[in-house]
């Protein structure tokens, strides 16, 4: 019997067709109501078309439809409904519970069920493999066969000489006996295989459809296979006519899919690696997919990592009895352009055709064989998966499979294609390979590194030097390589190759790189030891002579050193004196250019000029076209930055970050997105640097390359605190471990800080107070004496002033202000002007404070000029001046809001309540971590425009809209657009000023994600 749905529905759809169930329903619906719809279903064998079909006979007899099938092209069956799974391999089986099985027409109301007919290709056969069961012989009276449908009883009867009919009549013979059919109840035709139905029966449906399009309540639906020769190509394509025909693809299944088929026939919910394991072995076939869970079914096996390589066994094996039949069938010249284009893979006719020792015609046939018999895929000339490609290897014994792959890389060689295309080939070969096959590894390796591809690099170089042990070029390549992905396997093959190396160039080179392969295992004093001899040996070597190539070298060295040595505190004042002897390079070189950016750094730590320390910075972006992705711009962006030089520190950071993305360096992205979020924090972007810092913090537990890293946490934590959200703060930083951070010149005074003000928000004031103190001793310890960088000072004198101690908080602001005017910036001497403003009471506190207002109004220091302008609104109240007041505290909240500082735009708003203004609550809705731009283009999606739509209506690229999109649904905590309405309020929020910057998030680009 057919399997009932509940009426207004198809059954439960197969996973992942619930789009295709859906589109089929609507054109059944359209049918039902006299519009004539047709509908073409494509996909591979095994793809689920007759499942399909199954779901739709399904619904079709619920309700009432009357509904006949066949399936072309099949060994005939009484009377038998179609599976979901015809074809299968023997021994496998077909039955699908609760789906369709043999019926007598009595048995099911509306629903007709026919035999399969094996000769469907003779003419007529696919008419009468639908019309047969209804017993219209002509041998007596029948209502069906009223008003001229007699004349279709030469294409019903088998074996009946059709040409003695004219075919004019015959055709309207079928067309009547269709509308007979059609008197008291809609009619569903499904044709399986239509790729096997002959030329007679098309031509038929063709005439049905151009008649019936308007007024007959008719639906016809055909699925093929799109790889298969049709028996009648012209008659298939006339009646599946685009203007009329509705197309209905079916691809592999997906990772999801797989997963609810697999609870479907497990009966348990399975973890996302067994699902990508089976989508990976079964290429996504859902017949092959169903015959591994139900195999593992019987079996027992649970769905771990062991029913994962079971199930993947089990795919092999069906695909390769698949595959094996399949090629038998095939002729010899077939088969050998089969294991041609498993060798080569996807590749050119003529170079299939060298390998196989065909003429290039005989291989463009063979693929087209191949491509029908569903082993090529449709449109390209390669097998459909790897596992078909293993299956057509498999006959093969290792010296004929080496033999084979010897001369495709000669051939592709040859041919002068690329070299990490050659490489890949090589790499398969067994034993060592030939001194010419190495130099074409070595050069695909440096290829595959200029991109960012570090791990192939070194899968070709471990390939060279099995062939070549003593080649010292392959192995400090590959230490290079390994450098970037392993530091720890880097490090001992980078020690053995610098023992080994005697030209002083080459061992200055590889000293480089262990210095940043220490420096990247935080082994800092080891690094500066050895760097520092390396620069001496180097020097004593060259001497005061050098070319330009050996100064290249020395910059290299020295920028490598001044790096490792400002690390930590322990070897920051060697590399600070010998900074102080170098000269300013000109920048004219990728190493002069990190010798400057170092430099800058130093410069800025040192704190006493900001004009020299943009000098500095400025040589190491001389050039900024080069090394987008180098270190040098990385590293000017952090003293630019302190210098109130904001736009070009984060241009510079926007490179890297480019970089990083394009070529998937994760390390580098996720330290150049937590330098972005403290530089946003620092001109009050807080939603922007939640954002950063958020997907810093993900990178640090998805990548292993940057699990140790703690500055993500700590800048978090640092946006946290004045997003009013001081307990997720201590939350991040409890996972970093302080110990660890002993004696880092940058990192160490980075948590004290960020956890005093976290403690602070938190009501914690004297604790807060001891590690603000702590904080300043590590950068006194440190000998780093800038004013802005990580101000505790400032922090501390407001909150002695609090406690009472205004005495302490007056000694710390006027030591702190020689310093602040030292360096010079707007932020540095506004901060000055407000922390003695704090420990001034009355008259000349006002002056102070309004002082500290106009200077921070100059800076990018947005979030300190709303505390100024809090603070002056206070004093102006405590000085009985409550109109002042209300306005520079309405200021102090409208710029707390827009920045995103929560805790501070609720303080002011208590201040300004207190001097009898008004203003409504702040909110930590998530609306406000929006951008001005995010939220406009969160506007115009949740409107329904598209993405160029938006584009247009904003002028700016589509991909600009993407990107804004992305970071939508990241702060939103949505997926879709589909969620934009009621994660949006019904107006948007107050948009943040002109000022604020619009940045673009995203994670770096994965070969592998």
């Amino acid at each position: 019997m057919l399997h009932r749905p509940p009426a207004g529905g198809l059954t439960e759809p197969p996973p992942g067709r619930g789009g295709e169930l859906a589109a089929l329903a609507a054109r059944a619906a359209s049918a039902r109501t006299g519009h004539a719809q047709a509908v073409l279903i494509g996909g591979p064998s095994g793809i689920g078309k007759t499942r399909l079909l199954r779901a739709l006979l399904d619904d079709q007899a619920a309700r009432g439809v009357r509904t006949l099938y066949a399936a072309c092209g099949r060994e005939p069956a009484a009377r038998r409904a179609p599976s979901a799974y015809e074809g299968l391999p023997d021994g496998i089986p077909a039955e699908i519970p609760g789906g369709i099985s043999a019926a007598a027409p009595g048995d099911i109301p509306g629903c007709v069920p026919v035999g399969i007919s094996g000769g469907a290709a003779a003419p007529y056969g696919a008419v009468r493999a639908l019309f047969g069961p209804l017993g219209l012989t002509g041998t007596g009276p029948s209502p069906l066969l009223r008003g001229g449908a007699h004349h279709a009883l030469p294409a019903l009867a088998s074996g009946a000489d059709t040409t003695a009919t004219p075919p004019h009549q015959v055709l309207h013979g079928l067309y009547r006996l269709a509308g007979n059919l059609m008197a008291d109840r809609p009619l569903t035709l499904v044709l399986d295989d239509a790729h096997h139905a002959d030329e007679h029966s098309l031509r038929w449906l063709d005439f049905l459809l151009r008649r019936a399009e308007h007024h007959l309540p008719l639906l016809v639906v055909l699925a093929h296979r799109p790889e298969a020769e049709p028996v009648a190509g012209a008659a298939l394509a006339a009646a599946c006519a685009p203007h009329r025909t509705t197309l209905l693809p079916l691809g592999p299944l997906g990772e999801a899919e797989a997963a609810e088929l697999a609870r479907r026939i497990l009966g348990t919910p399975v973890a996302p690696a067994f699902a990508a394991h089976l989508t990976e072995a079964s290429g996504g076939n859902p017949r092959t997919l169903t015959h591994a869970l139900r195999t593992l079914r019987a079996e027992g096996a649970a769905p771990d990592e062991h029913g994962a390589r079971r199930a993947a066994e089990l795919c092999a094996a069906m695909t390769a009895t698949t595959t094996r039949r399949r090629l038998g069938q095939q002729p010899d010249w077939v088969r050998d352009v089969a294991t041609a284009v498993a060798v080569l893979g996807e590749d050119e006719p003529q170079r299939v055709a060298a390998l196989a020792g065909v003429t290039t015609a005989l291989a463009e046939d063979a693929l087209t064989a191949l491509r029908r018999a569903g082993l090529v895929a449709p449109g390209r000339a390669a097998l459909t998966d790897a596992a078909t490609r293993a299956a057509v290897l498999a006959p093969l014994t290792e010296p004929e499979l080496t033999a084979l792959r010897t001369r495709a890389v000669l051939l592709l060689s040859d041919a002068g294609r690329p070299a990490e295309e050659i490489a890949e080939h090589v790499l398969r070969l067994p034993g060592p390979v030939p001194p010419w096959m190495a130099a074409t590894l070595r050069d695909a390796a440096a290829r595959a590194a200029a991109r960012g591809a570090h791990k192939t690099a070194a899968r070709y170089l471990h390939t060279v030097l099995r062939a070549e042990p003593d080649d010292l070029s392959a192995r400090t390549e590959l230490a290079r390589a390994l450098a970037e992905i392993n530091p720890e396997e880097a490090l001992p093959l980078i020690e053995e190759t610098l023992a080994l190396r005697t030209d002083p160039r080459t061992k200055a080179a590889v000293a480089a790189q262990y210095g940043l392969t220490c420096l990247a295992l935080r082994r800092v004093p080891t690094a500066v030891r050895v760097l520092d001899e390396a620069v001496a040996a180097f020097a004593a070597e060259t001497g005061p002579g050098a070319g330009p190539a050996d100064r290249e070298l020395t910059a290299l060295l020295e920028s490598v050193l001044l790096l490792a040595g400002t690390v930590r505190r322990e070897t920051i004042d060697a590399v600070r004196d010998r900074a102080a002897r170098m000269t300013l390079p000109h920048g004219d070189t990728p190493a002069q250019r990190q010798k400057a950016a170092m430099m800058s750094i130093l410069t800025a730590l040192d704190g006493r000029s900001a004009a020299r320390t943009v000098l500095q910075a400025r040589r190491a972006l001389r050039s900024p076209a080069a090394e987008p992705g180098g270190w040098a711009a990385f590293a000017a962006a952090f003293p630019l930055a302190l210098a109130d030089e904001v736009d070009d520190a984060l241009g510079a950071l926007d490179r890297v970050l480019t970089h990083g993305q394009e070529y998937g360096e994760a390390r580098v992205y996720t330290l150049a997105l937590a330098a972005r979020s403290l530089m946003l924090h620092g001109i009050g972007a807080i939603p922007d640097a939640l954002a950063d810092a958020r997907t810093a913090v993900g990178l640090t537990a998805e990548e292993d390359q940057c699990a140790e890293l703690t500055m993500p946490r700590i800048v978090l934590a640092t946006s946290l605190v004045d997003h009013a959200e001081p307990r997720r703060a201590e939350e991040a930083l409890a996972r970093v471990e302080p110990g660890d951070l002993d004696g880092h010149v940058l990192e160490q005074p980075a948590y004290l800080m960020a956890r005093a003000r976290a403690r602070r928000g938190l009501g914690d004031h004297e604790g807060a107070l001891a590690l603000l103190f702590a904080c300043g001793d590590a950068l006194a310890a440190a000998g780093v004496a800038n004013a802005v960088l990580h101000p505790w000072w400032v922090h501390a004198v407001r909150q002695l002033t609090a406690l009472g101690r205004t005495g302490e908080a007056r000694e710390i602001a006027e030591r702190w202000t020689g310093p602040a005017r030292s360096w010079g910036t707007p932020r540095a001497l506004g901060l000055a002007a407000h922390a003695l403003a704090v420990t001034t009471p009355g008259p000349e506190g006002v002056v102070l404070h309004t002082e500290a207002v106009e200077w921070l109004a100059g800076s990018p220091a947005r979030v300190e000029h709303a505390r100024a302008e809090y603070h002056l609104g206070r004093a102006l109240l405590a000085a009985g001046d409550q109109p002042a007041a209300r306005e520079h505290l309405r200021t102090a909240v409208g710029l707390a809001r827009q920045c995103g500082a929560l805790a501070l735009a609720e303080a002011a708003r208590g201040g300004l309540v207190t001097a009898g203004g008004r203003m409504r609550k702040a909110t930590g809705c998530r609306t406000d971590l929006l951008t001005r731009t995010e939220r406009k283009v969160a506007a115009l999606a949740r409107a329904g425009a598209s993405n160029r739509e938006i584009a247009e209506a904003l002028f700016v690229t589509v991909r600009t809209v993407e990107m804004h999109l992305t970071g939508v649904y990241r702060k939103l905590g949505v997926g879709d657009r589909a969620a934009l309405a009621s994660a949006l309020p019904p107006e948007a929020p107050p948009e943040p000023p002109a000022g604020m910057p619009t940045v673009a998030y995203g994670r770096p680009a994965r070969a592998a994600r």
